[in-house]
C-alpha cells in the first residue's frame, strides 16, 4: 500500500526532506494590511521579519481554503497513493486542522487528518518520521500509531525576545492582558499538546539562552533535534554548534515561518526535539 503525505507550512519541513518524501505542504495565508500572502511562497522569511516591527497593525493569519487542501489530496491519490494521511497543527491554535478535516470528507475513507499537537518541527518531525516509516513499509495503521508515539514524546520549548507578539495574537490566555513590566523580559515559552505554557522569564537574552539549553538537557538523549530561530540566524549558529553532539543524526537549523512568526515576533530562539524511547 502506498501512502501519501500532507502538511502545512507551519511544519516547517525543509524542502530538501519533503522532496525527498514527496510531502505536498500546503501554504498557510498570511495577511499583512489589505494584502494576503501565501507563507513561504509570496514573500520570505528575512523580508517578512525585518519589516514585523513596524507593521501596524499587526499582521494576521488565516488558514488555506479547503479546495486547497483537497487539490493536494486528489494530486497524491492521482498519482498512486491509496491512502493520504494529513498532519497539521492543533485547533486551539490554527484553523488548519479544521479546513483539513473538512477537506478529507469528500475522499471518505482515503484521507485520516491527524491533530500533531505542535508547529514548526514539533510537528514537521512527526511527519517526516511518518514519510520514512512509510517508505520502509509500514502500513497505515503502523504509521498512524508511530504518528501517536512521536507526538507524545516530542518537545518544543523557545526563547521569545518580547512578549509583546504573543500577546497581540490573543491565542495564548496567559498573554492576554499586559501586566507592567512583563514585557520588557524575554518569556520562556513551552508548547505541548496544543497547549502554550510559560516556562518562565528572563531578564537578559544570556539568561533565556541558559534557561533553554536547561530545558533541552533535561529531555534525555534525543532521536531527533532541530534549532529553530526567527531572524537570528547567528545566535542559532552558534547554539547548533553547542548542541550538536546531542543527537546522532543531523540537527536541522530552521529560520521559522512567516505564520508562525506573526505570533512569536523576530529574535525568537528555541528548541524542537523528539527524545528517544525510555
Amino acid at each position: 500500500m502506498k501512502i501519501g503525505f500532507v502538511t502545512d507550512s507551519t511544519a516547517d519541513l525543509p524542502t530538501d526532506l519533503a522532496g525527498k518524501h514527496g510531502i505536498e505542504i500546503v501554504p498557510a495565508i498570511v495577511n499583512i494590511g489589505n494584502n494576503s500572502f501565501s507563507d513561504g511562497i509570496d514573500i520570505s522569511r528575512e523580508e517578512f521579519y525585518n519589516r514585523l516591527p513596524n507593521l501596524f497593525p499587526s499582521p494576521t493569519t488565516s488558514s488555506p481554503s479547503v479546495g486547497s487542501i483537497q487539490e493536494r489530496y486528489e494530486k497524491l491519490l492521482r498519482a498512486g497513493a491509496d491512502f493520504v494521511i494529513s498532519i497539521h497543527p492543533p485547533n486551539e491554535l490554527s484553523g488548519i486542522f479544521n479546513a483539513a478535516r473538512l477537506a478529507a470528507e469528500a475522499f471518505g475513507q482515503r484521507v485520516k487528518v491527524l491533530d500533531s499537537g505542535q508547529v514548526s518541527l514539533g510537528l514537521g518531525f512527526q511527519v517526516i518520521m511518518a514519510a520514512e516509516a512509510a517508505s520502509r513499509g509500514a502500513i497505515v495503521d503502523e504509521v498512524t500509531a508511530l504518528v501517536e508515539d512521536v507526538r507524545q514524546r516530542v518537545r518544543l520549548a523557545a526563547l521569545l525576545d518580547t512578549i509583546e507578539y504573543i500577546h497581540r495574537s490573543g491565542r495564548v490566555s496567559w498573554a492576554a492582558a499586559k501586566i507592567g513590566g512583563i514585557l520588557r523580559l524575554q518569556p520562556l515559552i513551552e508548547l505541548r499538546f496544543g497547549i502554550v505554557h510559560r516556562l518562565g522569564l528572563a531578564r537578559t537574552r544570556m539568561q533565556g539562552i541558559e534557561r533553554l539549553l536547561d530545558s533541552l538537557n533535561s529531555w534525555g538523549p534525543l532521536e531527533r533535534l532541530a534549532v529553530l530561530h526567527t531572524n537570528a540566524e547567528s545566535t542559532a549558529r552558534a547554539l547548533l554548534e553547542d548542541v550538536r553532539s546531542k543527537v546522532m543524526v543531523q540537527p536541522l537549523l530552521v529560520n521559522v515561518t512567516t505564520a508562525i512568526g506573526t505570533h512569536v515576533g523576530p529574535n525568537g530562539l528555541g528548541f524542537a526535539a523528539v527524545p528517544c524511547q525510555p
